[in-house]
């Protein structure tokens, strides 16, 4: 199986409160959840080689009611995304919350698994004015918990690599 194998990302807003990014990768839906869930692979792929950020430190207690805290570094200065696991159905889905976000919006990723092809679809759920939401969709754009420059770049760019 070759894990690096992937689809285009596609990115739609579907609702006034909602952001999806899709993208099928090349391998079972149990690797490609795993990549989600163990700090160890979820490191080797979080932030793209190509960004100009760092992952400094993961942390993830993939359980409902665990948490989580990714801090990233860029120029100097860092930045932490933290939340709570509010579902965890392997391998099919992952809810959590960003915390560090005044939105507050919940996150939402679902692994749909297809003759041995994974879809991955990030849903970003935000309370926010549908035209706020464009205008954020549009200018940021580098990980799936900083809303939602996250979402585009998790699945555009970085991909799970030799998982399998």
């Amino acid at each position: 199986m070759d894990a690096t194998r992937t689809t285009e990302a596609t990115a739609e807003r579907t609702s006034d409160r909602e952001l999806v990014v899709s993208r099928t990768i090349n391998g079972p839906a149990r690797i490609v959840f795993d990549a989600w869930t163990r700090p160890e692979l979820f490191q080797r792929w979080w932030v793209p080689k190509s960004f100009p950020i760092t992952l400094l430190s993961c942390e993830l207690d993939v359980r409902v009611g665990g948490g989580y805290r990714l801090e990233m570094g860029y120029q100097g200065s860092t930045m932490e995304f933290f939340g709570r696991y509010l579902e965890v159905t392997p391998p099919a889905r992952l809810v959590w919350t960003n915390d560090e976000d005044v939105a507050a919006p919940v996150t939402m990723v679902t692994f749909e698994e297809t003759d041995g092809r994974t879809t991955v679809a990030v849903h970003l759920i935000v309370d926010l004015h549908p035209v706020v939401l464009d205008e954020a969709f549009a200018v940021r754009l580098p990980c799936p918990h900083a809303p939602p420059f996250a979402l585009r770049s998790a699945l555009s760019v970085g991909r799970p690599t030799g998982v399998g």
